[in-house]
């Protein structure tokens, strides 16, 4: 079945759009033509990011909607505003991205609940509210893209931040699952799984500098999947067979890893 995505210079919503993965993938959406609606909680880095977008492509390149993923009561009314605002701009509605995510830092005795309550809220439970509204928007007109950002933390538990890679864990599934749903409305579904990447999340976080990667670099990966390609996409490339390596260690291997 061929999906009937329609191509670039309509709208993208991008939730979690006010630094990191979701910032660069709105700079790079904008630059292939979208008018980009931009949803996080801090209205300050939104307001900069769309005078940077607006000063490059045009006075309606960005639309600024400062917002709380955890707040999800007001996600509804919220999507159907953006829809509308973009519809009357001439930029309908065609892709919806989830990039919202937090990774706090351990305490002395490592995350509190409140801590792993949150990565539960905004990475998983945030994407779930927001993509679902994605769908029920999409299925009806039998077109459109999800586009859910998961990480390769989600593939199989290790030692640490075992909360976030449950979360990680979860988005993947829950994408998974509505790609399913979705095929026979011909609204693609795209989880992408990034490995370490330098954006304030990882701040301070020693990361192995050669395996670590620009979200320039990912934002073009993911544009470049929007429309085609494979409904997965590990980025870099080469953290596809990283993962499998990993999935194929042995228990007890993985006990001993310090990671």
């Amino acid at each position: 079945m061929s999906l009937r995505y329609v191509a670039a210079r309509g709208g993208a919503l991008v939730v979690g759009a006010s630094s990191g993965i979701g910032a660069a993938l709105a700079r790079e959406l904008a630059r292939r033509g979208y008018h980009v609606a931009l949803v996080a909680r801090r209205a300050g880095e939104l307001n900069a990011l769309a005078g940077a977008i607006t000063s490059a492509h045009g006075a309606n390149a960005a639309r600024v909607y400062p917002h709380d993923v955890r707040d999800e009561s007001q996600a509804p009314a919220l999507f159907e505003r953006i829809a509308a605002d973009l519809e009357g701009a001439g930029a309908p509605l065609r892709l919806v991205v989830y990039s919202a995510g937090v990774m706090p830092r351990p305490g002395p005795d490592g995350w509190s609940f409140d801590d792993q309550r949150a990565m539960i809220e905004v990475n998983l439970l945030g994407a779930m509210r927001w993509l679902d509204l994605a769908a029920a928007y999409f299925a009806p007109r039998g077109s459109g893209v999800i586009v859910g950002v998961s990480s390769v933390a989600g593939d199989r538990g290790r030692r640490g931040n075992s909360a976030y890679m449950a979360s990680k864990a979860g988005l993947s599934v829950y994408l998974e699952s509505l790609r399913y749903r979705l095929a026979s409305a011909g609204v693609r579904v795209v989880t992408v799984k990034p490995g370490f990447v330098d954006t304030p999340m990882l701040a301070g976080v020693k990361t192995p500098r050669a395996l670590t990667t620009a979200p320039q670099a990912i934002a073009r990966h993911i544009a470049d999947a929007i429309p085609r390609g494979p409904e997965v996409v590990y980025t870099p490339w080469y953290w596809r067979a990283v993962m499998a390596l990993v999935k194929l260690a042995p228990g007890a291997v993985m006990k001993r890893l310090a990671v």
